[in-house]
């Protein structure tokens, strides 16, 4: 499952979203979104958990919770719409 994090403290990196979910489970990946211009947080990031009912159990216990300093929104992440070519 895709999990979507947003409200990020700035200074947040992947490692520090890869510990706030492995205490739920296994985390495939973890993303923080970098602006191409100047290489900052835009304050969300993406984690992908394989085992849906661990990543459903990280959404409801991280959801308004406090990282770094900040109450962060944690929902399950909207698909990607297909592109036309």
């Amino acid at each position: 499952m895709n999990i979507f994090i947003s409200s990020l403290n700035f200074k947040a990196n992947k490692e520090d979203l890869q510990a706030l979910f492995a205490q739920f489970g296994e985390v495939a990946s973890a993303r923080v979104i970098i602006n191409r211009t100047t290489h900052r947080s835009k304050g969300y990031g993406f984690v992908e958990m394989p085992n849906d009912q661990e990543a459903q159990a990280a959404i409801e216990a991280l959801n308004g919770s406090d990282h770094m300093g900040r109450t962060i929104n944690v929902a399950m992440a909207n698909d990607r719409p297909a592109t036309e070519s």
